[in-house]
């Protein structure tokens, strides 16, 4: 069935979703696929290292996965479409995330400041939010 419109995602704390969703439990996004991850297979994917961590709020459908920064610095993917919730002067969080990710790279100690406030990883991998 398609999934259309928008829905809540439950985001898992301490995630790298979690933080760049701004701390929020749950987020609403919108959505347009009738895609899912088989639920028989999310243990091994766990297993081997893959994080869900976004859901659907009462079914077991995975909506974000990531990977942890020791395995790549900013592996982040979701079944909504976040191009549909970005705008000019507020961009999706996870576009965010990507540019956060991409200047703390190149610049070790990555001031916060760069982006509005939104949140670092920091280069030994760990997390620094910091609210607007």
């Amino acid at each position: 069935t398609m999934r259309l419109g928008g829905q809540d995602v439950q985001i898992e704390r301490g995630t790298l979703a979690h933080l760049i969703f701004g701390g929020r439990d749950v987020v609403r996004e919108r959505f347009r696929h009738r895609y899912e991850v088989d639920p028989k297979h999310v243990a091994a994917l766990t297993a081997a290292g893959l994080i869900f961590s976004g859901r659907h709020t009462k079914h077991p459908i995975m909506q974000v996965l990531e990977l942890p920064i020791a395995v790549h610095p900013y592996f982040i993917g979701a079944q909504f479409h976040p191009e549909l919730t970005s705008r000019p002067l507020e961009p999706q969080p996870m576009f965010m995330g990507l540019i956060a990710a991409a200047i703390a790279r190149r610049e070790p100690d990555f001031a916060q400041t760069e982006l509005g406030k939104r949140w670092v990883r920091t280069a030994n991998g760990t997390n620094a939010a910091v609210t607007a």
